[in-house]
């Protein structure tokens, strides 16, 4: 016998000589066990439970970071405006002490009509504006009524008098004007339903 079919003789002794055991030992090392399973399924679920917590974490540190800056935001509009209102508040305070020692009504209602005129500008700056109602149609998106009265000059629908003005912060309605509307000419009464 030569060498090399002594070695394949001891090659195929060899494999016949493995046992069943040694041959189930590599497919047992490839396919997991259910506790290899358990041990991942765990893991997998202890990241994605830290995941969840840190995510949490961030979401509140968002919601307070927000809060704080709307705070802000609110505090520095609040600030601003009142810069803009305080010369406006001097100026009355200045008319008001002037008042007290002026000779003659005629020159303290031209101080207040000033300072009435700075105050009206300056609401104008800031997008605030006043909404017409006397002459115009009452409109129940601008106008809240108060009264109702009978007029010969005003057909009815119109508004004939105003009991405090209403503003707009552009298309905000900021307070609605309180009016009194003209119900028409007190002969013409409204048809009868039958």
């Amino acid at each position: 016998m030569s060498d090399s079919e002594q070695n394949g003789s001891n090659y195929q002794a060899g494999e016949t000589a493995e046992t069943p055991a040694e041959q189930a030992a590599p497919a047992a090392a490839r396919a997991p066990t259910p506790e290899d399973k358990l041990g991942e399924a765990q893991a997998e679920a202890a990241r994605l439970r830290e995941q969840l917590l840190r995510t949490a974490a961030d979401f509140d540190n968002f919601r307070k970071r927000s809060r704080r800056e709307a705070e802000d935001a609110q505090r520095r509009g609040r600030e601003t405006i009142l810069k803009d209102l305080l010369p406006v508040f001097d100026n009355l305070e200045r008319a008001a002490s002037h008042a007290e020692g002026a000779p003659d009504v005629k020159s303290v209602a031209d101080g207040i009509r000033i300072v009435l005129k700075q105050f009206v500008d300056t609401l104008e700056r800031m997008g605030i504006k006043r909404i017409a109602a006397v002459g115009k149609p009452f409109d129940p998106s601008v106008h809240e009524a108060i009264q109702q009265i009978d007029s010969t000059e005003h057909p009815a629908g119109v508004v004939i008098a105003e009991v405090q003005p209403g503003y707009m912060l552009g298309d905000y309605l900021i307070r609605a004007a309180m009016v009194v509307v003209s119900k028409g000419s007190p002969g013409a009464q409204a048809p009868e339903a039958n």
